[in-house]
């Protein structure tokens, strides 16, 4: 009989990219090691949010970001982290995050990889010991290695991503990524400093009975997604809507279900950003088996015309979001 000693821990975060490590020969490790950046920070990020309660640093900043969103202090914690691990890594040129401005030109001319990333998503939810996370897309710089940074480098189609993934921080902190062939999710054991995988070869279930939008503003949804939700209603699917957009999105993606923010009076464009949440969310959907759009078009075929730029979002199993379409 096999005892818990005898079992073993599993494949290492590590260990996995390195044995994936040659589907990238044009790389030469420099994504792999790009991705076990992102990890570490992970890590801070995960101890950071288990002690916010012990360290006062849940709550507002005082400072609104570029959205105009009043920023919490760990918003401002987490952009810190990621950008200086990244920084540190030495394979990123330039970093787009939704708590700065503008384009974060890491003045490493010889690096290859754009980073545009949420630090933290959700996290308006701390004080309420509600699940959050962090969202990031990675994509080959255009401009010759050794020049300096070009808006079109950071402005590509999500369908030029090379790699996405977002952390989870929940009852377990979960990455979860894709390069393009499948995706894989791992589990962090914070008595190891690991992240082992726990979720292989990812898909989401072809239909589902879940469908997750904010129902508060149904009287500000055009006429179609109201009639769109009451089909759901009819057809007795279950809400649920937790108001995190990774957790949101990493239910559905599990349990199968359809998550979404359509353009409303208030938000005409809709709410979430194209470059560093709704891009990496659909490269995350597909590669599983689902389908992500605007509403009218596939959301990797868009072309970003600004880096803060908003769409409207509708991502999940593919059947729910074909019906959803009509």
């Amino acid at each position: 009989m096999q005892t818990k000693l005898a079992t073993s821990v599993g494949i290492t975060l590590d260990r996995f990219i390195k044995k994936k490590q040659n589907d990238f020969a044009f790389a030469s490790g420099e994504l792999s090691q790009l991705l076990r950046d992102i990890a570490l920070a992970g890590k801070i990020i995960h101890r950071e949010v288990n002690r916010a309660g012990l360290l006062n640093i849940g709550g507002a900043f005082g400072t609104e970001n570029i959205q105009g969103e009043e920023q919490q202090k760990l918003d401002v914690i987490a952009n810190i982290r990621f950008i200086r691990a990244l920084k540190n890594g030495g394979e990123v040129c330039a970093i787009v995050s939704e708590e700065d401005d503008e384009i974060l030109d890491l003045n490493n001319q010889d690096g290859r990889y754009i980073v545009a990333m949420d630090p933290l998503d959700g996290s308006s939810n701390i004080d309420v010991n509600v699940s959050i996370g962090t969202i990031f897309s990675i994509f080959r710089r255009v401009s010759p290695v050794g020049s300096k940074v070009t808006k079109e480098d950071v402005l590509q189609k999500g369908s030029e991503q090379v790699a996405a993934g977002y952390l989870l921080y929940g009852s377990s902190t979960m990455l979860v990524y894709t390069t393009g062939r499948g995706v894989n999710g791992f589990t962090y054991d914070p008595s190891l400093g690991e992240f082992f995988l726990s979720h292989a070869d990812m898909k989401i279930p072809e239909d589902g009975k879940i469908y997750s939008i904010n129902e508060g503003g149904y009287r500000s949804f055009e006429k179609k997604v109201q009639d769109y939700i009451e089909n759901c209603k009819d057809k007795k699917y279950t809400a649920r809507y937790i108001g995190s957009l990774v957790a949101d999105f990493h239910r559905n993606l599990l349990k199968g279900g359809i998550y979404i923010y359509p353009s409303t009076e208030k938000a005409p464009t809709g709410k979430l950003r194209l470059n560093y949440e709704c891009n990496a969310l659909a490269m995350i959907c597909e590669q599983a088996g689902g389908i992500a759009t605007d509403g009218k078009k596939r959301v990797l075929d868009i072309q970003p015309e600004s880096l803060h730029q908003r769409v409207p979002f509708y991502v999940g199993s593919k059947k729910m979001v074909e019906e959803a379409m009509k």
